[in-house]
């Protein structure tokens, strides 16, 4: 099968690399998003799909926009591919490049359909303390992750499991259900079923605002914000005028305390009241500092219990 591999970000670099490997496909090319300039240096540093695609010899096209690009959509109908993958491109495709393989364009999607439609689904399941969410595998159609379903796959979230955590869980189980999507509907033994609309929920991009900690939340959807957004868009709270940067707690029973408190100091952590119970920060990354353990830092901070976060 001839196949074209659309994606940008590391979540698709398993999936990508099974196409190159595997005898049954004949990986056409890689179309993914221009590399940005990054850091302080405002370098652009090579993404890492395209770095693997040149070593292995796959035609590289990176267009600002593919609808627009007409060299790149006669190139690809001149390639006459059996299927396009789009795994996280982050583009939107027009009609026709959606019409142009013999097969479908197949897009795996990391959520169970029609839930968490959008841009955001991994995060903002583990945000909604979902205790489960998944992949799946759905012919592309103009309107937002709306065509019909392939395959699905369910993926658990224990309540520790943080936003990289599940990503990693995705790119390991994305590879065998396109492969499973692709022969089947290849072989014409998979029969899609239609979305119910009227169950579809909708995601939004996370913004900067929301990674300041209110600890006036309840703990446990304090804890599922913290793991959601765990590195991608690390939650933060201010304490002497300087960013703490929170990344990994448990939630406590608690009772007594001020909003914001530090309440216990642990050798594994410090507990700290919400608005409802409390979480148990393990580990923090200050300001101008590496990540370390938060009864670490606040031994050498010289804090004590009682003082408050804000």
């Amino acid at each position: 099968m001839k196949v074209v591999f659309f994606a940008t970000p590391n979540i698709a670099l398993e999936s990508f690399k099974f196409f190159i490997n595997s005898k049954d496909y004949e990986l056409l090319a890689l179309i993914t998003q221009k590399a940005k300039a990054a850091n302080r240096g405002k370098k652009i540093i090579e993404r890492d799909i395209v770095k693997i695609a040149k070593e292995s010899s796959v035609n590289v096209f990176e267009p600002d926009k593919i609808s627009k690009d007409r060299e790149i959509i006669e190139t690809l109908k001149n390639l006459k591919p059996d299927f396009f993958i789009t795994f996280a491109f982050g583009q939107i495709l027009s009609q026709e490049v959606i019409d142009i393989p013999k097969f479908a364009t197949i897009n795996l999607h990391a959520s169970l359909l029609p839930k968490y439609r959008g841009a955001n689904p991994i995060a903002q399941a583990i945000i909604d303390g979902c205790p489960y969410s998944g992949i799946t595998t759905m012919k592309t159609v103009l309107e937002l992750d709306a065509g019909d379903i392939c395959l699905q796959e369910k993926i658990d979230i224990p309540n520790d499991m943080n936003v990289v955590q599940l990503m990693n869980e995705i790119s390991i189980k994305a590879p065998a259900l396109l492969d499973k999507t692709l022969k089947g509907l290849y072989n014409n033994t998979l029969k899609t079923i239609k979305q119910d609309n009227s169950l579809a929920t909708f995601t939004k991009k996370l913004t900067k605002e929301q990674k300041q900690i209110n600890w006036s939340m309840n703990a446990q959807a304090l804890h599922n914000k913290i793991r959601g957004m765990y590195q991608i868009n690390t939650n933060h709270t201010d304490f002497n005028g300087k960013i703490i940067k929170i990344l990994k707690t448990q939630v406590q029973k608690a009772t007594k305390g001020q909003i914001g408190e530090i309440i216990d100091i642990l050798k594994d952590g410090i507990v700290v009241k919400c608005g409802f119970d409390a979480i148990k920060i393990i580990t923090v990354k200050p300001e101008g500092k590496g990540e370390m353990n938060a009864s670490d830092w606040i031994r050498g901070a010289r804090i004590e219990k009682g003082a408050i976060f804000k």
